[in-house]
């Protein structure tokens, strides 16, 4: 059951990821766990939106609200972990390795009245990679839905096993 802790804002979303800007496509994190994030975004009806292509924002850059999502997730998370703890306080680089099992509901996003609700759960995950449940709603229905897979220390990949460091990495969403 996600708690709900202060909102937070876009400025605070866009302190926590990489994208700033207009790219910054979430408008709030309206709860959270060490599980799963659940957010807000009414940027799909800007007509300058970024992703906007041909006069028409597609139903595929759900994909990015859902990655942005789990980036803010895993940046919490990671906050949670580390409090207090300067070594570890800032958060780790994921990057969006492989998705799975997307189904786009419908062709459009800006064509949905009102915000959307996004949502992302961790589903399982080691130190280096982790496995996202994730679906984009709006309008009472399910547009974009799928399963995501991060890695965090690609690095990490391809050093032998028990190398120094990887236990102790916090499980954290992409970036």
């Amino acid at each position: 059951m996600l708690i709900a802790p202060p909102l937070l804002d876009r400025r605070e979303i866009a302190r926590r990821i990489p994208h700033q800007g207009r790219m910054c496509l979430l408008d709030a994190v309206l709860a959270w766990d060490d599980d799963a994030i659940e957010c807000e975004a009414s940027t799909h009806l800007l007509p300058d939106h970024p992703l906007r292509a041909h006069g028409r924002l597609g139903a595929a850059c759900g994909v990015e609200y859902a990655a942005q999502a789990m980036a803010v997730h895993g940046a919490l998370v990671g906050e949670r972990l580390h409090a207090g703890d300067a070594e570890h306080s800032s958060p780790r680089t994921g990057y969006l390795a492989g998705m799975r099992s997307v189904t786009l509901h419908v062709e459009r996003l800006d064509t949905v009245a009102g915000p959307l609700t996004v949502r992302a759960q961790r589903i399982t995950g080691d130190a280096n990679t982790v496995l996202y449940g994730f679906t984009v709603q709006g309008g009472g229905a399910t547009l974009v839905s799928g399963r995501a897979i991060v890695v965090l220390d690609a690095a990490a990949l391809l050093r032998p096993s028990g190398a120094a460091g990887q236990a102790d990495r916090p499980q954290e969403g992409p970036r």
